[in-house]
């Protein structure tokens, strides 16, 4: 408790001489350590202690200068070196993917005329279909006068026959387009960089 308060003492008069010191001029500042020195020649201990401290503390400054201005040179030059591996690294990177270039557009190009036969192929079915349907509806229609007609039965019955066989083919066509534009969109997939 005794310490703590000479210690605080300490830092009191040390406050009082900094504010008695700041605005004065130094032959000002020796007038006052006299004066002070003069009615308690045992502060001058303290004096010492706060020179010594105040010297300490503006080393302390310049070493944190010191250490800031190289740290503010190495980081320029590491940000020089950083964009400049950037750099080095996105030409490298292109020249990478442009060696999977012609890869790429061989499977675009596959999967773009694959999906053109799917759609022409799906176009085709439609017609088929349509077409199945108009055969199934004269069929039903002229139902009565094929009893009177049977090679006309038998002519549609066998072009219906046929139809349905022509539609059963595009369709496992397209089953085999579909797989075949999955797989080329899952290979364009795999190969992305």
């Amino acid at each position: 408790m005794l310490m703590r308060n000479r210690v605080r003492g300490i830092f009191t008069w040390l406050a009082l001489i900094a504010l008695l010191g700041s605005g004065c001029a130094p032959a000002k500042r020796e007038d006052l350590v006299q004066e002070v020195l003069s009615a308690d020649p045992g502060f001058s201990q303290v004096l010492e202690k706060h020179k010594e401290l105040t010297n300490r503390l503006e080393t302390y400054e310049r070493e944190l200068s010191l250490k800031r201005a190289t740290i503010q040179r190495n980081l320029e030059q590491l940000k020089k070196e950083l964009a400049a591996a950037e750099a080095s690294v996105r030409s490298r990177a292109a020249d990478v993917r442009s060696k999977m270039e012609p890869d790429r557009l061989r499977l675009d190009h596959a999967l773009r005329q694959a999906q053109e036969d799917m759609r022409r192929t799906n176009a085709n079915r439609a017609a088929v279909g349509r077409a199945i349907s108009q055969l199934r509806k004269t069929m039903k229609r002229a139902q009565a006068d094929e009893i009177a007609d049977p090679p006309a039965r038998a002519e549609r019955e066998s072009d219906l026959h046929e139809m349905l066989h022509d539609a059963a083919r595009l369709d496992q066509e397209l089953k085999g387009l579909r797989a075949h534009v999955r797989l080329l969109k899952l290979k364009l997939l795999l190969i992305k960089l």
